[in-house]
């Protein structure tokens, strides 16, 4: 049987970038357009006048995407940094393996 060769991976390019690479942008959006969609629908049942639950359901939007993706990239900031230290860390521990280095590191923190 002949294996099928595998289709390349869809993408979105903007600006020469793929944005499937971005971390957080594909959640920041489809938050932003659920809250917009959600608040806009809202605001016309409530009102029932489409030019203010549209202005309100694209700012709602707006907002929603910029504040989740400001929380999300500082999140995976804060992560990534974390793990460079933790990297870190792992490369002393190894280099320091069996070491005189070592063992005063471990009376110090005991």
């Amino acid at each position: 049987m002949a294996e099928e060769p595998e289709e390349p991976a869809k993408s979105f390019v903007i600006f020469g970038r793929d944005v499937a690479q971005i971390p957080c942008f594909r959640n920041s959006f489809l938050y932003g357009i659920s809250g917009g969609i959600g608040i806009g629908l809202l605001t016309f049942l409530g009102t029932s006048r489409t030019h203010l639950s549209t202005h309100v359901g694209f700012g709602s939007f707006f907002c929603g995407t910029i504040a989740y993706w400001m929380t999300c990239r500082y999140q995976w900031s804060v992560r990534r940094f974390e793990q460079q230290q933790l990297r870190e860390a792992m490369r002393r521990q190894a280099l320091y393996e069996g070491t005189q280095r070592e063992r005063d590191l471990d009376l110090k923190s005991a």
